[in-house]
């Protein structure tokens, strides 16, 4: 999938945090410590370290939510980590984004705690982090 196709589906997944941009994604994309999963219009960008990995950001497109894509792609992460042996995965999601703290949940992940006006909305608001994590 191109990065301005991927850019595409995050505009659409995403107000709070803004959506990242095709070059955003490029750049991320050059380091050997991301990894790219992708599914039907949807993604997830991840980074893995010697002992952890973390979510970068997990977009779906709206017209393709509560098909367990998200799922999918969320497990094609973990597979990945055990591979490299990490055992532990780390994620930040906006603390009003209930949908998504709902799915991060159902999979076991845990709230470990919070950024403070860690994301900013498209109108200047300030809005938590919820810090969550999984051992797998």
């Amino acid at each position: 999938m191109k990065s301005d196709t991927l850019a595409g589906i995050h505009k659409r997944s995403f107000n709070t945090p803004r959506p990242w941009s095709a070059k955003e994604i490029d750049q991320l994309l050059l380091r050997d410590s991301t990894h790219l999963i992708t599914g039907k219009n949807s993604f997830l960008l991840g980074v893995l370290t010697d002992y952890e990995a973390e979510i970068l950001t997990l977009a779906v497109d709206p017209i393709n939510r509560r098909l367990g894509i998200a799922k999918d792609l969320l497990k094609k992460f973990e597979n990945i980590c055990l591979q490299k042996n990490i055992n532990k995965i780390v994620l930040e999601v906006a603390k009003n984004n209930v949908p998504a703290i709902q799915l991060y949940k159902s999979c076991h992940y845990v709230t470990k705690g919070k950024r403070k006006n860690y994301y900013t909305s498209p109108k200047g608001e300030k809005i938590d982090a919820i810090v969550m994590v999984k051992s797998i």
